[in-house]
Formats: C-alpha cells, sequence, structure tokens
C-alpha cells in the first residue's frame, strides 16, 4: 500500500481500534492524540493521507486541516467526527477533504475512502 495512514483523534479507544482495523489491511499506521502532536512530527511531506477527528481539545480537525493547507501540504484528509452536520460537511469538503464518516461507521467504508485517497482503487 502506498503511503502511511495517519491518524489523529483525542479518543483511545478510537485510536487502538483504527490502528488494529488499518494494520489488518496492510496500511502502516501511526497514530497521534492531537493535531499539535500530529504537526510536531515534523515530516509532514510523507506520502500517505490523513484520517481526523473533527472534534479535539485545542486544535480541531478542521483547525489542522487549514494550517496544513496555509502551508502548502497537500496531504489527502478523511474525516471522521460523531458529530455530523450539513454545514460541518461541507466546510470539510469545500476546504478539500476526501470524505466525512460519522462515527460509528462500517470498517469497510474508511478502508474504501482510504484507498481512494492514497490512489490505490
Amino acid at each position: 500500500m502506498a503511503g502511511t495512514v495517519f491518524v489523529v483523534d483525542d479518543d483511545p479507544s478510537v485510536r487502538r481500534s483504527l490502528e488494529r482495523l488499518l494494520r489488518a489491511a496492510g496500511h502502516v499506521v501511526e497514530t497521534f492524540v492531537s493535531a499539535r502532536q500530529f504537526l510536531e512530527r515534523g515530516d509532514l511531506e510523507a506520502p500517505g493521507c490523513l484520517v481526523l477527528d473533527v472534534r479535539m481539545p485545542g486544535q480541531s480537525g478542521l483547525d489542522l486541516q487549514q494550517v496544513l493547507e496555509a502551508a502548502g501540504h497537500r496531504i489527502p484528509v478523511i474525516f471522521i467526527t460523531g458529530h455530523a452536520d450539513m454545514p460541518l460537511a461541507q466546510q470539510a469538503m469545500r476546504a478539500g477533504a476526501v470524505g466525512l464518516l460519522a462515527k460509528p461507521f462500517d470498517g469497510q467504508e474508511l478502508l474504501d475512502v482510504i484507498k481512494r485517497a492514497l490512489g490505490t482503487t
């Protein structure tokens, strides 16, 4: 599979379950508890995609998407959220998100969006 799937979610159980699912599907995975922790990782040009919770303490997922965009980083973003609503979905997609999945979502649905994001479909 091409690239790393970076998972940013403040909920440890979500991070663990996504990591298990993605590794079982053959992906290289890195998880982060916050947008700040992801940004501190350093190598923001690494190939891959970002699975990003919308609502997190501190910087939201939408904030992180804007920071990356403003800095010229074009990593594909897939939002996951327990608080999906139409204005949020529209904002995320206008900003270039590849997908927006409402929790709880089907694991296969996420894997399909990740394949599309990584260009492996």
